[in-house]
């Protein structure tokens, strides 16, 4: 059998970011704004993403309408929602109106990912000083005394480029393989593991248009519109029942789902024919030990992860990109991408995910509690209380914008870039490739 040679090119770069989703592709498009010359690398050569989160937050909207990407987004397809709720049978144990925030961001949408992908990778790939290389995969990192100083990455095995830059960062999801390669820790979470399996079945003229988790004893259904006409159903169960429920067939997966949502009966009996109809995902809450070192930062999915239920994801790996980006740009024009410098970008952001995850842990008594009458009740009560008063009107913008509203550092978006960046002397052929 011949060996195919590997032939190693050498690319360039200010910051290599490694990971084409929301935070990657955000993060480009804010240093490419301000002149950086960005190598964003991405693992699959399609940007279908098969069941990631869609909801975007009030938070998220705001960043996309600063980087010009919402309008764009939206109009590739998308759902307004009017709020969330948190249903068992016919009460309400929770009851968010996003529409008594002000306008114009006094909703949810359900943006699929693709289409905000889409809109943010065609901005990019219109700007100077971009390389974009789908299919490449990150075989390891580059370090000198220390400090990441870029990275090799390969392409089906037979095409390898060593991609020199001064910053490398992380935005390659909760299994990120950068990460694993600096040697830093998960941070896995105990306690709030969990399996879920998504499905999404037609359903013209039955909006939602609302995110409602229904409680289900142990387990937890999360429902709502998805573009065109369709509902996104996720059912949330406890780690390692996989195998049980599959054992016991689509029947029973059928009547377990319906009496957590009986008016989804139709729908069920019409579309859920097959366990192969549904897409199974590990659930997890972690936040990395680290965030950033000399020449390398994490974030997105790869800094922390959150389940489904939150429907924060996108909007804290949004968040996380704009507030890197002046953190960046002050490491990059002192020549210093250190440690010390672009901690001020972690001790904004870990408050932040910290907050959702203790949300979270909120949420799993709530979704997965033992679901006793009073118990619930009393939930109810005080939910209605709140959502009457002021304290509503604050909680639901403290979950919209988050415990720090973020916005986009717009006066930096100045075209090129004017600082003092250390670049390493041309060896090699550029490889460039077409976006």
């Amino acid at each position: 059998m011949t060996r195919l040679r590997q032939h190693t090119t050498t690319l360039h770069a200010d910051v290599l970011v490694v990971g084409a989703g929301p935070a990657g592709l955000a993060l480009s498009l804010l240093l490419l704004r301000s002149g950086v010359r960005v190598a964003l690398v991405e693992r699959s050569t399609s940007l279908s993403r098969e069941f990631c989160g869609e909801i975007l937050q009030p938070g998220g909207q705001r960043i996309l309408d600063q980087l010009g990407a919402l309008d764009g987004a939206r109009l590739r397809g998308g759902r307004t929602l009017h709020g969330f709720q948190v249903m068992e049978r016919d009460r309400k144990l929770l009851d968010i109106d996003y529409r008594r925030l002000e306008a114009p961001y006094n909703r949810l949408l359900a943006l699929p990912r693709r289409h905000l992908l889409d809109e943010l990778l065609g901005l990019v790939a219109r700007l100077p000083g971009f390389e974009y290389l789908p299919g490449y995969a990150v075989t390891s990192l580059s370090v000198t005394e220390g400090r990441c100083t870029g990275a090799v990455v390969t392409r089906l095995g037979t095409r390898r480029m060593h991609i020199r830059a001064a910053a490398v960062v992380a935005a390659d999801g909760r299994f990120s393989k950068t990460r694993s390669l600096a040697g830093i820790g998960v941070g896995r979470t105990d306690g709030l593991d969990r399996e879920s399996v998504w499905f999404t079945p037609p359903a013209p003229g039955r909006p939602t248009r609302r995110v409602r988790v229904h409680r289900a004893g142990d387990a937890a259904l999360l429902v709502h519109d998805t573009f065109p006409d369709r509902l996104r159903i996720g059912w949330v169960l406890p780690h390692g029942s996989w195998n049980d429920v599959v054992s016991r067939g689509v029947a029973d997966v059928r009547g377990r789902l319906t009496r957590a949502a009986p008016h989804l009966e139709d729908v069920l009996n019409e579309h859920l024919v097959s366990l192969s109809d549904l897409v199974r995902r590990d659930v997890f809450a972690a936040q990395a030990s680290e965030w950033v070192r000399d020449g390398l930062v994490l974030i997105g999915d790869a800094a922390h992860t959150h389940g489904p239920l939150s429907v924060h994801g996108v909007d804290l790996a949004l968040q996380d990109a704009a507030v890197l980006h002046p953190v960046l740009l002050d490491a990059l024009s002192a020549g210093d991408c250190s440690r010390a410098r672009l901690a001020r970008y972690e001790q904004a952001r870990r408050p932040a995910a910290e907050a959702v995850a203790r949300t979270q842990r909120g949420q799993a008594k709530l979704f997965f509690g033992s679901g006793r009458r009073a118990s619930s009740l009393l939930r109810a009560a005080a939910t209605g209380m709140t959502s009457r008063t002021p304290v509503g009107g604050h909680i639901t913008n403290r979950i919209a914008y988050g415990i720090s509203p973020v916005d986009v550092r717009t006066d930096l978006l100045t075209g090129p870039f004017t600082g003092t960046v250390v670049r390493p002397a041309s060896s090699g052929a550029v490889e460039r490739l077409a976006s």
